[in-house]
Parts: C-alpha cells; sequence; structure tokens
C-alpha cells in the first residue's frame, strides 16, 4: 500500500535519522499515530476516467533550514488518479524563489 498523503512528512523526519533529538522522535511517533488512526487511505485505480496526463512541479524556496537548500515535489496524474510522485531537496541553493521554482521544472 502507498500512502501520499505522509511523502512530504517522512522525507523531513527521514533527514534526522542517524542522530535524532527527543523532538524527531516526537514527530516520528506522531506520523506513527496518525497512519494508525487512518489505515484505509491508499491509492485506487478506478475502473473508468479519462485518459489524460498530467504533471505538477513546485518548490519551497530554502525549505531545509540546515542547508538552505530548496525542496523540490512533482506528481503525475492519469485521469482522476496519482500514478507517481517524489519529493527531495535541490543539490544546490537557489538565490531567489524563481530559480528554485525553475529547477523544479527541469
Amino acid at each position: 500500500m502507498t500512502r501520499v498523503d505522509i511523502a512530504n512528512v517522512v522525507q523531513v523526519v527521514s533527514q534526522y535519522m542517524h542522530k535524532p533529538k527527543q523532538s524527531h522522535m516526537k514527530a516520528a511517533l506522531r506520523v506513527v499515530r496518525y497512519i494508525k488512526g487512518s489505515p484505509g487511505l491508499s491509492l485506487v485505480m478506478p475502473s473508468i476516467g479519462s485518459g489524460k496526463l498530467e504533471g505538477f512541479c513546485d518548490s519551497n524556496w530554502g525549505g531545509c533550514l540546515q542547508t538552505r537548500r530548496s525542496v523540490t515535489s512533482y506528481l503525475v496524474k492519469f485521469g482522476d488518479v496519482l500514478i507517481s510522485w517524489k519529493s527531495k531537496k535541490q543539490e544546490t541553493v537557489a538565490r531567489n524563489s524563481a530559480e528554485a521554482e525553475f529547477r523544479s521544472m527541469t
């Protein structure tokens, strides 16, 4: 089962796996409680719908407080169904939000 609803928070919390502090453990436990409280959420592909393929991307500017690197996210939908997504830090520090957004599209 895939849980797109927690993809971003898992990406953020996983940055602290090598040396977690109490606040990081609390955040991870909060995610676990959320998952436990919402077991029925998953991706489903209906048998009918449009065959339209759509892609979306976005980024924040300097979203990582330690490195000031931006985080880029994208998703791809086929009709009303999410078929792919990813969220990752950009490799270099963007000098402005336009640069961060441009990098998210490439």
